[in-house]
């Protein structure tokens, strides 16, 4: 990240307005393609197979990206293995090839330090004591971790006191849960998991045993819809029951996703997932990949000024979405604002909750 741009979102992830953004996401944008294609070769052969190389005046409509799916096919790196520093691997099932990410000690730092900035923006500065919605074995390793686990390493920094809400069994610890919620649950505690592990074995599983708890908190969760809107749970009826269950009124929904750690784009007041001021979104025509206006609907592109060890500061993703706006939401945050509607179709199963059984 420039030092321009680095002051400024440090100072405020959602204050800077759109032409002063765009001005400062491109340049750097700009500055990683160049980076990338000098030390990744792949990466390099596949920009010299473009028209049109990246020069002063490419906007940022026009940046290259690549497909997320080449992570699982290439070794796309732009440092030596000498300075690889940890290895993340995306979420999937057993039949799946993951993603594989290197970070060096930069990379991995940045993004450490972008994801607190970007959720104590919703969150405060304050720890909270923390409850789990996972098992204690989904973080055994710290060197190689699944995307499941570095969401729970990244997120429980925001969190003191913490309690795994699950034994190995994927069941609901009741006398860890219950003891928790007696102690903390007036305290603003903050709960995290991924959507459908949330629901399936912390809420469903509770609500079968007729046990309700009254935590006045907040809830975080990110992941895959795609089994919960099989069972016909949408976001309405997933925030309704939380609040049955759990006691819990405040949820924020969150998108990422391991190719772009640290990079999340976190759901406001108004129920919209907000850009921060390092990173964007592109809604692309699955056609001819044009880019398409506020309102339609089309395939999702995140940028990124974060990843210097890997190429992966522009991604098209698998995932179907529709800007709604840019520097007007009502809950004030500048940048652009949008919803995620689900897979393309034929699209492989990669939500970190859909595939618990994976842990590395």
């Amino acid at each position: 990240m420039t030092d321009d741009a680095s002051a400024q979102f440090w100072e405020s992830p959602f204050g800077i307005a759109s032409k002063q953004k765009q001005k400062i996401l491109t340049h750097r944008l700009r500055e990683l393609t160049a980076l990338h294609e000098q030390r990744c070769a792949p990466y390099g052969r596949i920009l010299a197979s473009r028209a049109r190389p990246v020069g002063d005046d490419t906007g940022i409509d026009a940046i290259p990206f690549i497909p997320v799916r080449l992570f699982k096919q290439y070794e796309l790196r732009s440092i030596a293995q000498e300075d690889v520093f940890k290895v993340l691997t995306s979420s999937g099932t057993t039949s799946q090839v993951p993603s594989r990410i290197f970070l060096d000690r930069e990379t991995a730092t940045a993004q450490t330090k972008a994801l607190v900035r970007i959720l104590q923006d919703f969150l405060g500065k304050e720890r909270r004591p923390m409850l789990l919605a996972d098992t204690s074995g989904a973080v055994a390793s710290r060197q190689s971790f699944s995307a499941r686990g570095a969401g729970i390493i990244g997120i429980s920094s925001f969190g003191r006191d913490h309690v795994y809400a699950l034994n190995e069994a994927m069941e609901p610890d009741l006398v860890a849960i219950e003891t928790f919620a007696e102690k903390h649950g007036g305290s603003q505690p903050l709960v995290f998991g991924f959507t459908f592990m949330v629901w399936e074995y912390l809420v469903e599983a509770l609500r079968r045993k007729s046990v309700t708890l009254k935590m006045n908190g907040v809830l975080l969760h990110s992941g895959g819809w795609k089994k919960l809107i099989d069972r016909q749970v949408d976001a309405s009826t997933f925030k309704s029951g939380v609040t049955a269950v759990l006691g819990i009124r405040q949820v924020h929904n969150f998108y990422g996703m391991v190719e772009q750690v640290g990079t999340i784009f976190v759901e406001c007041e108004q129920g919209v997932l907000h850009a921060p001021a390092l990173a964007d979104v592109i809604v692309r025509d699955p056609l001819d990949w044009h880019p398409l206006a506020v309102g339609e609907t089309g395939v999702l592109q995140v940028l990124s000024m974060l990843p210097t060890s890997y190429p992966g500061h522009s991604l098209l993703t698998e995932d179907m979405g529709t800007i709604l706006g840019e520097d007007d939401c009502p809950c004030g945050r500048l940048g652009r604002y949008f919803t995620v509607s689900g897979r393309i179709p034929a699209a492989e199963l990669r939500g970190c909750s859909d595939t618990h059984v994976v842990l590395t």
